[in-house]
């Protein structure tokens, strides 16, 4: 599926990133990841929020 996924991020005409961020929970202490698809141009912004 990801070769999917790249392939058509790069026929699209605004180029975009694919970002995952780890996030630890407070209450168990797990490592969550969370995926998305984002502009190029708001990666840290994505990666700032909390």
């Amino acid at each position: 599926m990801a070769k999917k996924v790249v392939a058509s991020l790069q026929s699209a005409s605004k180029d975009f990133a694919k970002v995952i961020k780890m996030t630890k929970s407070p209450k168990t202490g797990a490592y969550t990841f969370k995926e998305s698809i984002v502009p190029s141009d708001n990666v840290k912004e994505f990666l700032a929020k909390k």
